[in-house]
């Protein structure tokens, strides 16, 4: 099996995984880098897996879809093109000889929605769209940080060895962050410079892992004493909870430069 991820726009991945034969992708906003994986390997798409409805995430799913007659699997909640099989929490779905669970975590969108793996080439496997990043988080545009909070919660529950294969290059963007909210985090300040390193080779900073983002990503640290101090420090309104210290973060993140 290979798990590749294919760049698209300016910082997306659509993640493409195969077994020599058949390949499943993730989340093809754009149809082109697809097909051209497909082509030159000579591979056949067997599905397709959506984590939720922004364009960049379905924008080549029709075109895929008719070129390739690929069952895709999306959110039951969510406006994504028909035909296709709407899924929610608990789901299983099988492709490739994978067993994927389907976990739902809104916030982002409303019915956003990730698929685990328990088991691939060794380590658990998670597509979990624009819900986490590493270092980071996606914007609330549709849900509540309540929302936000519970999902990300489920999802810092996987196995530690856990790889996240998140939709976005914001990995560098979300270490500023990050390290404004924890300077002394001394994990974060060495990942960074790895990951600085990977950028400048021109390599994905992804996949990361749910043992390392509850290292260095302030959205899963927020039970943290210097991580719920720097969110006070920044609002002094926060609350004394975990939920309003995640608001506090994700407004501060959303004017950060």
């Amino acid at each position: 099996m290979r798990l590749i991820p294919l760049p698209a726009f300016q910082d997306n991945y659509l993640w493409f995984l195969h077994d020599g034969r058949r390949a499943l992708v993730v989340d093809p906003g754009d149809a082109q880098p697809v097909l051209s994986a497909l082509q030159r390997d000579g591979l056949e798409l067997e599905a397709i897996l959506v984590t939720h409805h922004h364009a960049d995430h379905i924008g080549g799913l029709d075109e895929l879809r008719d070129a390739t007659h690929a069952k895709v699997f999306g959110p039951a909640h969510e406006k994504i093109p028909e035909p296709l099989t709407r899924l929610v929490e608990g789901d299983v779905i099988s492709v490739l000889g994978l067993d994927f669970r389907v976990i739902d975590v809104p916030g982002h969108t409303a019915g956003h929605i990730a698929y685990y793996c328990e088991s691939f080439e060794g380590a658990p496997l998670l597509f979990c769209g624009d819900t986490l990043f590493s270092g980071g988080c996606g914007r609330l545009f549709e849900g509540t940080p309540a929302q936000m909070y519970e999902s990300l919660e489920k999802l810092a529950a996987l196995p530690g060895e856990t790889r996240v294969c998140c939709t976005h290059e914001y990995t560098l963007s979300n270490l500023r962050f990050a390290e404004a909210v924890e300077p002394g985090n001394l994990e974060l300040i060495s990942y960074r410079k790895r990951c600085e390193e990977l950028r400048d080779q021109g390599l994905p900073t992804l996949p990361s892992s749910i043992g390392l983002e509850k290292q260095v990503n302030p959205f899963l640290r927020t039970r943290v004493g210097a991580v719920a101090q720097a969110a006070r420090g920044h609002d002094a309104a926060t609350g004394p909870d975990e939920v309003s210290v995640f608001a506090t973060l994700r407004q501060w993140k959303n004017a950060f430069r």
